[in-house]
């Protein structure tokens, strides 16, 4: 009797006299563990604007790291896991860090020098890579390395995730030497995260673009490579309007393809590679100012082919600007040798 005498009174509470019930009539526990657990991290995050009451529910550090593990297995990595835990809101700061799309396509306008004192302060960063198929894991690592070596600043920077003899098999069959459906199929099913961690400020972002923004052969080797990339803005001062971050996976193999390599490298409009400082400069802009958010699927691909079709203009802007310079030098030089033998034969 006293049980359903409870019941009822929560009930009326939560209806407020409308007839209506609310989230409040149904027990935190049934919420937390029946329904906050079957949510993805993007409507969690959600649910958590509706009420204060879902707010400290879905705030439970441990719904954010179920999330976050089953979305980047590669942070299951003992180190990375407790370097998570850190962070100001632990497990939801790495999500909502690592999941957006980094949007700054804004370029700098301070010089790596003037900042050269503060990336001191990140003396490595940790790399976690996780690979797929059609949802199915083909790979998953993490690799550490250091920033403030001479080596790294000056540099390009490039970071290879896999040993030099090493190699993960895939359940991926190989299409053929002309198949070209089967490379339009592994770019619409492979995707990939490179969440790269700064430990020292405790901050992470998401270098890949999640889905392939090309596949192709490489013309020498064979191999197919596929790319992921993440643009941003770069160095005004230094003539580097936007920067392409590239995460190349070159597969290989007869009957069942093998990830052979995974690199990850940074490239300017003119396809040079930028040093660890200033790759660093950019990064750290990026992650303090630039926004957040969803993104469509194939916004990564969009961005990348209006980074090429730029590249391109520019491109053709510096060969026309050099033409006009050559014909300019080619009319000065005609104009000395007229003037010189005139001055010859009529002094």
């Amino acid at each position: 009797m006293s049980s359903c005498s409870t019941s009822s009174s929560t009930t009326t509470t939560a209806d407020h006299g409308t007839g209506e019930t609310t989230i409040s009539a149904v027990h935190a526990d049934i919420i937390q563990t029946h329904i906050l657990t079957r949510l993805d991290g993007h409507t969690l995050a959600a649910c958590a604007c509706a009420s204060s009451q879902l707010q400290v529910l879905s705030s439970e550090d441990k719904l954010w790291q179920k999330i976050c593990t089953a979305t980047w297995p590669s942070i299951n990595d003992p180190r990375v896991s407790h370097l998570i835990s850190t962070f100001p809101a632990g497990h939801r700061s790495f999500f909502s860090y690592s999941f957006p799309i980094l949007d700054h396509r804004q370029p700098s306008k301070h010089s790596s020098d003037k900042y050269s004192s503060s990336l001191i302060l990140t003396t490595e960063l940790i790399s976690c890579v996780d690979i797929y198929y059609k949802d199915v894991l083909i790979l998953s690592k993490t690799r550490e390395m250091e920033t403030v070596t001479g080596w790294f600043l000056c540099s390009p920077f490039r970071v290879d995730l896999l040993d030099p003899k090493e190699s993960v098999s895939t359940p991926i069959l190989h299409g053929g030497e002309e198949d070209d459906t089967w490379l339009k199929d592994l770019e619409e099913n492979l995707s990939m995260s490179w969440i790269l961690i700064d430990p020292e400020r405790k901050r992470a972002v998401n270098l890949s673009s999640r889905r392939a923004v090309t596949v192709e052969r490489h013309w020498l080797a064979g191999d197919v490579q596929a790319r992921f990339s993440l643009i941003m803005g770069g160095d005004q001062r230094s003539g580097m309007e936007l920067v392409k971050w590239e995460v190349v996976v070159t597969c290989g193999g007869e009957e069942e393809l093998q990830v052979r390599e995974v690199s990850l490298h940074v490239e300017d409009m003119e396809g040079r590679g930028l040093s660890g400082r200033d790759s660093l400069v950019i990064l750290q802009e990026a992650v303090e100012k630039g926004k957040r958010k969803r993104g469509i699927v194939n916004e990564g691909k969009v961005r990348y082919l209006e980074f090429v079709e730029r590249k391109r203009e520019l491109k053709f802007m510096k060969l026309r600007r050099e033409k006009v310079l050559d014909m300019a030098c080619l009319a000065l030089g005609i104009t000395i040798f007229l003037s010189f033998w005139g001055f010859i034969l009529f002094r």
